[in-house]
């Protein structure tokens, strides 16, 4: 009934099976016609075909898989109703069908979860590409980001050698002005150093002439702030001329290399052509030879052919031999002429090579030339910056002495071992502006920074000498008659004693104290030439406890006891005595005349031993007390008749220090106490100072009162500030500069020469004659 069932249905208009397993389109119009028709009846062949149809979906399309699986199951679906509305004949072939049909339903759901297994796994590797895609992006848009770096660094670098090589060409040119500059400023210089002149000679008439030093004073500081840009200009300047001579001699390097390659490339041509010579003249040679034999066997056949009995076929060998020898010459011949254009070739390179060589040597020698030319306008540049640089020097020293304020220099000392703090950890900073190079220091506390401005900074990479180079002139005034005074201040460990003592076992690391006097010496040496003659004298003495103490009297031993007054033991009075003319002395003070350095090295030896100091836990080697040593200098020139008498005080203070941080008792804390008490009584006379008022509290210390003249008289006078930049110390390091910076302010008067016609007092004075 089935198939009769089924050849019915196969003459109708509906579509065969076999034809669904091919096309997918024309199966879905099947089963929505068999959704249509609920008497459709199916063939065992389209059963078979339903249950063996396969997906023909790509192995990734999941979803055009799951849409056949769900055809699938709508047309087996379709079949099984199919079955049942069918006879009970059929009922044996529906239980097959069914439990195909579960098979096949449970075949379609592991397939389904698979599908969704897969799709998950892909989703995965989905999102996986997705992220290694953003992160490839990332690194492209970085690539990119540094070729347009690397662009912008090459067109930046191309337009500052284009702006160097501006610069050079004008370089002649701002050369030129600041010489016009710098001979005015000369002129001005002049004119000041006359003017200084007139004053010294008419103090009384000072105030008449207030308003012109007022005027002139002025057109000095612009004329020292032009000297100082056009410094800063030439600096810059050199810094690209040596830049630009570093790079010439670089190119003069590759040139001196591709000499030396063409001179070896000449020597080997020359090997060459020189074998092939050789090899030309023994193809000659056996040309010359081959040509011999083909005459001798012309010479042969002729013979042969004018005697009689000789056979034809001896005369035709011979012919044979003669036409081979022929043969050979013209092919010797070709080897000779392919030589020859050989030999033209390899000495038409050796000529190119001769004039490489030469154009090699004339490009090395102009390099060589202008890298002369470029080091001989360096060294005229550095020359006239030194010359520059005295001046701004010279002009400033002559403002501050019209001025008559206190110098202050500022020295921070590195960070040693000992301290405990990191280099990043420091509190210290220097300013780069233009205003402030070399003369500011920044101060930083609690995140705050608290900026100073000196006359000079050394940060902690100065040297001694270069210490000592600021300083020399205001040395050198001494001997032209002046009072000097020179004091270092600070808290203990800050460098002092190092500033101005030194360390005498290295030469490269002593003092000011040391080098000053060597200066004095060399100085008076050389003025002799001019018929200056020259006697020095000597002293030394501490403040320790408000006690004074002569440090080279023979009383004294580095073994005695320091807390015991000296004055006791020598029956010694040392009295601080002023005269009416502002002169201070010390009476019962030890004087040394002096006549070379060694004495004076030997002194200053004595008066290191016999000095107070102390450990403390700030401190292992710690001042004690305030050191002064006083030089005084008599001059007198015997062809112009005249005398000048100047003094050179330079004093080591005592360093301030905290009781809670120096952890000082018994004898310590006495000391502290004093030098504290001293440092303050120094720290109002600076506040009376600047302040101008009437009364100076001089005699509250005997520190101050033995300063007086220095503080308040017609000295030259320096302060050094030495700053620790230990973090623990800030606060005192604050404190410091704050002292400095009012010290700096205070106007102690114009310094005065001391010359006179008169002969000369043997006391010996602080800060006077």
């Amino acid at each position: 009934m089935g198939r009769g069932a089924g050849s019915t249905g196969t003459a109708r208009t509906r579509q065969p099976f076999a034809v669904v397993n091919n096309r997918q389109d024309v199966n879905t119009a099947a089963v929505a016609n068999a959704e249509e028709c609920s008497n459709h009846e199916f063939t065992k062949e389209e059963v078979e075909a339903i249950l063996n149809e396969k997906p023909k979906a790509k192995k990734f399309d999941l979803k055009a898989k799951y849409e056949h699986a769900a055809e699938h199951n709508k047309k087996l679906k379709l079949c099984v109703k199919w079955f049942q509305q069918c006879d009970e004949n059929h009922v044996i072939d529906a239980e097959k069908l069914k439990s195909s049909l579960e098979s096949a339903e449970k075949r379609c759901i592991d397939t389904e979860l698979e599908k969704k297994n897969k799709e998950e796994e892909l989703n995965t590797i989905i999102s996986e590409l997705r992220d290694n895609k953003a992160s490839l992006e990332e690194k492209l848009s970085k690539e990119l980001s540094e070729k347009l770096d690397a662009i912008d660094r090459h067109t930046s670098e191309n337009e500052a050698r284009v702006a160097a090589e501006n610069s050079v060409a004008s370089l002649t040119e701002e050369l030129e002005r600041a010489q016009q500059d710098i001979a005015a400023a000369n002129e001005r210089a002049a004119s000041l150093d006359n003017t200084h002149k007139r004053l010294q000679e008419y103090i009384l008439s000072l105030q008449q002439y207030n308003s012109k030093l007022i005027t002139d004073l002025e057109t000095v500081r612009e004329s020292l702030k032009r000297v100082e840009k056009e410094k800063l200009t030439i600096v810059e300047n050199l810094s690209t001329l040596r830049g630009h001579c570093s790079s010439l001699q670089e190119q003069l390097t590759l040139s001196r290399v591709s000499q030396d390659d063409a001179v070896n490339q000449k020597e080997t041509l020359a090997n060459e052509v020189k074998c092939l010579r050789g090899e030309l003249q023994q193809v000659r040679d056996d040309r010359d030879r081959q040509v011999s034999q083909v005459q001798a066997l012309s010479a042969e056949v002729t013979k042969y052919k004018e005697s009689n009995g000789k056979s034809l076929a001896e005369l035709d060998n011979l012919t044979t031999k003669s036409k081979s020898l022929e043969d050979t010459c013209s092919s010797q011949r070709e080897q000779i002429r392919i030589l020859e254009l050989q030999l033209a070739a390899a000495n038409e390179k050796l000529k190119m090579t001769d004039l490489s060589a030469s154009e090699t040597r004339m490009e090395y020698l102009e390099q060589k030339r202008i890298m002369k030319e470029l080091q001989d306008r360096l060294a005229d540049m550095e020359h006239k910056l030194i010359d520059g640089e005295n001046l701004r020097k010279k002009l400033h020293n002559t403002i501050l002495e019209l001025k008559g304020n206190i110098r202050v220099f500022c020295r921070v000392r590195p960070l040693l071992p000992d301290d405990g703090a990191a280099a990043e950890d420091a509190i210290v900073s220097y300013p780069t502006s233009t205003e402030s190079l070399g003369r500011g220091v920044d101060l930083i506390q609690s995140g705050q920074k608290y900026p100073f401005t000196f006359d000079k900074v050394f940060n902690h990479e100065a040297s001694q000498q270069d210490v000592f180079v600021e300083i020399s002139q205001l040395v050198q005034s001494a001997l032209d008659g002046y009072k000097v005074c020179i004091f270092a201040y600070g808290q203990t460990g800050s460098g002092k004693t190092y500033t101005m003592m030194g360390r005498p076992e290295a030469s490269e690391q002593k003092g000011l104290i040391p080098r000053s006097l060597e200066q004095i010496f060399q100085s008076s040496q050389a003025l002799r030439e001019q018929g200056w003659k020259y006697k020095m004298q000597a002293s030394m003495l501490e403040i320790y406890n408000e006690t004074i103490r002569d440090l080279l009297s023979n009383n004294r031993s580095s073994g005695s006891d320091p807390t015991r007054p000296e004055n006791s033991i020598s029956g010694k009075q040392y009295t601080i005595k002023h005269d009416a003319n502002g002169n201070t002395y010390v009476s019962d003070l030890t004087i040394v005349d002096v006549s070379s350095i060694s004495e004076i090295s030997s002194l200053l030896r004595q008066a290191a031993q016999s000095r107070s100091v102390g450990r403390t836990q700030m401190n292992e080697q710690s001042s004690r007390s305030h050191m002064v040593f006083t030089l005084r200098i008599s001059g007198i020139n015997e062809s112009t008749e005249q005398q000048v008498q100047g003094v050179l005080n330079l004093i080591d203070l005592a360093g301030s220090e905290r009781l809670s941080r120096s952890g000082a008792t018994g004898d310590r804390l006495k000391e502290t106490q004093a030098i504290n008490k001293s440092l303050s009584c120094l720290s109002d006379v600076i506040f009376a100072l600047a302040k101008k008022e009437d009364h100076v509290p001089f005699r509250n210390s005997k520190l101050t009162y033995l300063l007086q003249p220095c503080l308040g008289g017609d000295s030259k006078t320096l302060m050094f500030v030495n700053v620790s930049p230990d973090p623990s110390s800030v606060g005192e390091s604050l404190c410091s500069l704050r002292f400095a910076a009012r010290v700096n302010a205070c106007e102690i008067g114009v310094p005065r020469r001391q010359m006179t016609l008169r002969p000369t007092d043997s006391r010996l004075s602080y800060g006077g004659s």
